[in-house]
């Protein structure tokens, strides 16, 4: 259970940019789908995400995933990958890995402020 009352998913976050039409949305939010765990993080009403295509189907196509999260934070991935489908998959895979990070670096253990808390000092066990 997520800890979040309204938590993200890339059906409800995903926005259609440059190059992709909405008659896309099914399949990449299919391929997309296996972020909802990572995204249920975050708030829906402050998380999006947005894919486009740049020379779709050419030699140099640039797929870019961006997510913008709550708190400002941007996540941009991009491929070049000449497959569409791996490259929509080799963003999802970069941004998950980014959204772990991102994660990781919220907890005590990679923030120094929330983990030097000062620890009260007894003067009986001294």
């Amino acid at each position: 259970m997520s800890a979040v009352a309204n938590p993200a998913t890339v059906a409800e976050c995903l926005r259609m940019g440059a190059g992709f039409s909405q008659g896309d949305r099914t399949w990449i939010a299919e391929l997309l789908g296996t972020l909802d765990n990572r995204l249920a993080s975050f708030h829906a009403d402050a998380t999006a995400l947005e894919i486009s295509v740049k020379d779709r189907m050419a030699p140099g196509q640039k797929v870019t995933l961006e997510c913008w999260l709550s708190g400002g934070d941007k996540v941009v991935t991009t491929s070049s990958l000449e497959d569409l489908h791996a490259a929509v998959m080799d963003c999802r895979d970069d941004l998950r890995r980014r959204l772990n990070d991102a994660k990781s670096r919220q907890e005590p253990r990679h923030n120094r402020h929330l983990r030097d808390v000062p620890q009260p000092t007894d003067p009986d066990l001294l």
